[in-house]
């Protein structure tokens, strides 16, 4: 088995199918052996790692782990701890990150191989809800972002929005490519009250109404956007506080992502069964980059995926928390 070093090392490169499927069984064995909660669960589903051949027979651990017991591969003190949006009578998930560069990798050759150096354009974060909390991982992600533009318009934005407006307006006239990085409601609410026509600008939603306004179907949320900011299309992310990777849509809601994450599909009535495309179910997720937590979750999203590799995602289960990643339903 190779050591956690050597998978890192080959994490962020393309991956042909065989190559991914040899990275997920090291990364599972040395898992299993590593993480004593993950290696209780797979003992409990009766799996043993000898009847493991491809990573669509791993068994993935349900997300609400996080919320009830520290999920750490290996012993180590964490550089940060990730902790989940929620309302003040819910438990909130933990995510110990052993490695805060591992997750600033992650993110970084994610946002690369889909857009491009973060060099190339302003980036300004409307993330109210995340910048008044701490252990937030998009706060992160995104002031790392900001600071790798080195434009001196880039950076995050509280409620001020007609500041904002101002900002967004003169970069139109200067005619620099922008990325408006924000959560939902504080996107709606911008495009409200400040309307611009910015047909270049890159509007990206991560997801979340947090309370402050009812829960909207995709297609009329990005109507709303795209009315609001003047563009032809919004971009979303697709990521968690339990996941050190993203996923992307660059329009239409289909996410599609880096070639260390991988989406699929279970069966809501048997979730140790996974479908084919084109059918709804639970979202699991592989992502590689967990390598000191857990790689392969059950998430509480419900979604569909395709034959490319893309998916959507379609909604949550009904007694999920309302949390921070992408909830946006068709």
């Amino acid at each position: 088995m190779r050591m956690p070093e050597s998978i890192i090392n080959q994490l962020f490169q393309p991956h042909e199918t065989q190559d991914f499927n040899a990275l997920c069984l090291d990364l599972f064995r040395f898992q299993y052996k590593n993480n004593t909660s993950y290696r209780q669960f797979v003992d409990f589903l009766g799996k043993h790692p000898n009847q493991i051949h491809s990573y669509r027979d791993i068994p993935f651990l349900p997300i609400s782990f996080f919320k009830t017991q520290q999920i750490t591969t290996g012993r180590f003190v964490p550089e940060v701890v990730f902790t989940s949006s929620g309302t003040t009578e819910s438990v909130t998930s933990q995510h110990f990150v052993k490695s805060k560069n591992l997750y600033v990798q992650s993110f970084m050759a994610g946002f690369n191989s889909f857009f491009g150096s973060p060099e190339d354009f302003v980036i300004l974060a409307l993330l109210p809800s995340y910048l008044e909390r701490e252990g937030s991982s998009l706060v992160l992600m995104a002031d790392e972002l900001i600071r790798k533009s080195n434009h001196p318009e880039s950076g995050f934005f509280l409620h001020d929005y007609q500041r904002l407006s101002v900002i967004l307006d003169e970069l139109k006239t200067a005619g620099k490519p922008t990325m408006l990085l924000g959560v939902t409601f504080a996107l709606l609410d911008l495009a409200e009250q400040f309307p611009i026509d910015f047909p270049e600008l890159m509007v990206m939603e991560t997801g979340g109404m947090k309370g402050k306004r009812k829960e909207m179907v995709r297609d009329e949320l990005h109507q709303q956007l795209k009315a609001g900011f003047g563009v032809g299309q919004i971009y979303s992310e697709y990521g968690m506080t339990e996941l050190l990777s993203q996923a992307y849509s660059t329009g239409e809601g289909i996410f599609r992502t880096p070639s260390w994450m991988k989406v699929l599909i279970r069966d809501t009535n048997d979730p140790l069964t996974l479908l084919p495309e084109n059918q709804s179910g639970g979202i699991n997720v592989i992502d590689l980059a967990n390598v000191y937590s857990c790689a392969f979750i059950e998430t509480q999203d419900l979604g569909k995926s395709y034959a490319d590799g893309s998916f959507e995602v379609l909604g949550r289960f009904d007694n999920s928390d309302v949390r921070g990643c992408n909830l946006m339903v068709v």
